[in-house]
């Protein structure tokens, strides 16, 4: 059992350090999630089921490499907001999206989520852990606009009732998408 616990300490802190925080005690208390990319068929149907359309803004709550919001300006023709706790994935998603020539139709915020105005969002990505959701719900409750849809990657927003769930095959597992439109239906 001990070595087991150093192991998963271990793991802890090389996700905290491959996040870009170089001190896991802020991680712990700041971040809603670690830094896991969602696979590329996995970001390309959680657009698709939220129906991202040219001109549509997209905000990516937690966005580490930025890759949803690149992907929905090149394909969806979208604008982004993605917003980023970690410093150093922020700069490094900002490089990218310079490298790209993204940068008019995508903007990189450093800060947390929680702090983030979401009213010009048509579409919400997430990959959060359910607690995270369910930190986050009263924000995007009062926050989002009526008609917005919210997309979170594998895990549910308690209360919730999500009006599509799409399966998807990546990585060597079953991902699950939901889609929630704004205001939610309750169950």
């Amino acid at each position: 059992m001990t070595r087991r616990l150093a192991v998963l300490s271990s793991l802890a802190v090389a996700l905290c350090l491959e996040a870009g925080f170089s001190d896991p005690q802020k991680f712990r208390q700041e971040s809603l999630a670690p830094f896991v990319p969602s696979p590329p068929q996995v970001v390309e149907k959680m657009l698709e089921a939220a129906g991202v359309k040219p001109g549509e803004t997209v905000y990516d709550l937690g966005c580490g490499d930025g890759r949803i919001l690149i992907t929905a300006a090149r394909k969806y023709g979208a604008r982004g907001v993605c917003i980023e706790l970690s410093p150093e994935l922020a700069e490094r998603t900002a490089r990218q999206v310079r490298a790209l020539g993204l940068q008019d139709r995508i903007r990189v915020i450093q800060g947390n989520l929680l702090d983030a105005d979401l009213r010009s969002a048509d579409v919400v990505t997430l990959y959060l852990l359910t607690s995270s959701n369910e930190r986050l719900k009263p924000k995007l409750e009062s926050s989002l606009r009526r008609g917005a849809r919210v997309v979170s990657h594998d895990f549910i927003i308690p209360g919730w009732e999500a009006t599509r769930v799409e399966k998807v095959q990546a990585s060597g597992r079953t991902h699950t998408i939901y889609v929630y439109r704004v205001p939610p239906k309750r169950h």
